[in-house]
């Protein structure tokens, strides 16, 4: 991709370098973590503690990572018409524009934990401005990338991901009737192969961005996405046996068939 035109920011390549690696570093040590103990929100929330509405609290923990991309694009982005690394800016934005402007208008979850709210805003803030900055101000891109295949590949995977969540979504909001807490055995789609569909479909989302960026923080942020809710995944599995004794003994936890 050509590069004649002067740009507005300069590449934090140090800043680049160290919050690519923290992802890395962090989604290990997460992944080690839930071996032993699942996230404390949802069904797995500790009684007691301040929790806002799930609504204006997925709201507030997602649309950073929306947001600060989008500052970067209009107000520091490269002059002149979109370019491929656009492309990717607004594919990475598009996951958070349907989880903080769609999701957290539709969903019926629990309340979500002052704690993990104020965790996600800085998690999703700071990977918003790696994945933004990098783009915009550091990748350098072949004048023949647009018509590549690993791009062709890795946009279609990152749709088939999000359509995947996105239905996944919708099943697990009809289970319940707005106010409703109860837990029921999610059927249609890919809940017919993994307990973990929606899960299964963010997973594949950022494995399909991170073939089409192909660059080091995409890579490390599919690391951190698979280390985190990978195993939530797993123990969402192993909640609903626990819970239904006529659980579908087919399904998986968050691999098709494998795992």
């Amino acid at each position: 991709e050509a590069t004649a035109a002067p740009r507005l920011m300069e590449c934090r390549s140090a800043a680049v370098s160290f919050l690519s690696w923290a992802l890395v570093v962090s989604g290990a040590a997460f992944l080690l973590r839930q071996t032993r103990r699942c996230g404390q929100y949802g069904r797995y929330a500790e009684p007691g503690g301040r929790c806002w509405p799930a609504g204006p609290a997925w709201f507030l923990q997602e649309v950073p990572a929306f947001l600060v991309p989008l500052l970067l694009l209009v107000g520091f982005g490269e002059p002149g018409p979109a370019t491929g690394r656009s492309l990717l800016v607004w594919t990475f934005m598009l996951h958070y524009f349907y989880r903080s402007c769609v999701y957290s208008l539709l969903t019926r979850g629990r309340p979500v934990p002052l704690k993990i709210i104020c965790s996600s805003i800085v998690f999703c803030s700071l990977n918003g401005f790696l994945q933004g900055h990098h783009l915009l101000h550091c990748a350098h891109l072949q004048h023949t990338w647009l018509t590549s295949a690993r791009l062709s590949a890795g946009i279609l995977l990152f749709a088939v991901g999000l359509t995947i969540n996105i239905h996944s979504d919708h099943i697990l909001r009809n289970l319940r009737k707005p106010g409703e807490y109860v837990y029921r055995i999610p059927h249609g789609g890919m809940f017919e192969l993994v307990s973990g569909a929606n899960f299964f479909g963010e997973i594949t989302e950022w494995c399909g961005f991170a073939l089409a960026a192909w660059s080091f923080p995409a890579f490390a942020f599919a690391f951190f996405t698979i280390c985190s809710i990978g195993p939530r995944a797993y123990h969402h599995h192993r909640d609903y046996k626990r819970r239904f004794e006529d659980y579908p003994c087919s399904r998986k936890a968050i691999i098709p068939f494998i795992l």
